[in-house]
């Protein structure tokens, strides 16, 4: 590139007040199938250490926490980026794909430009749920055949 040339970098997505909850990151342009949008950055730590961390300063059932198939977990919360602020839906428009250590979000369907970005957030819990656990993960996407929770689909 000459040093007269600018490159010209289009944002594809901003990050706005969500009509789900807190922020959501929106489309700023037409997104298609397969697209990679974004990664999801942050410092990559055990599940221990992002426990800890969370009793120290977290919010109850709010983290920016991504885990990996490996047993680390990805932190948005410390050096990351406009990725964590992607809401849940039952009926995502996004998924994240798995490489090596590192996750990137992906259009699952087509994206109109002003259009909320969201994941199923699919969450596994190991303690057992009573009442107060619950309404923690319960869901707010209203999505056609929402399941009512941002936690996994029972296995049968």
């Amino acid at each position: 590139m000459k040093r007269h040339e600018r490159k010209v970098i289009q944002r594809r997505v901003v990050v706005r007040r969500s009509p789900v909850h807190g922020r959501g990151v929106f489309a700023l342009q037409a997104l298609e199938a397969g697209e990679r949008l974004l990664e999801y950055k942050g410092d990559v730590i055990t599940w221990r250490t992002a426990i800890r961390q969370h009793r120290n300063n977290g919010a109850s059932g709010h983290t920016y926490y991504f885990g990996l198939s490996d047993g680390r977990v990805i932190d948005g919360g410390r050096r990351g980026n406009s990725a964590r602020w992607l809401n849940h839906s039952c009926s995502a428009n996004c998924e994240a794909v798995e490489i090596e250590d590192r996750v990137f979000i992906h259009a699952s369907s087509a994206i109109a430009p002003g259009e909320e970005l969201f994941l199923d957030y699919q969450l596994a819990v190991d303690d057992p749920m009573d009442e107060e656990a619950k309404l923690s993960y319960a869901c707010r996407c209203s999505s056609t055949g929402c399941r009512g929770t941002m936690l996994a689909a029972p296995v049968r």
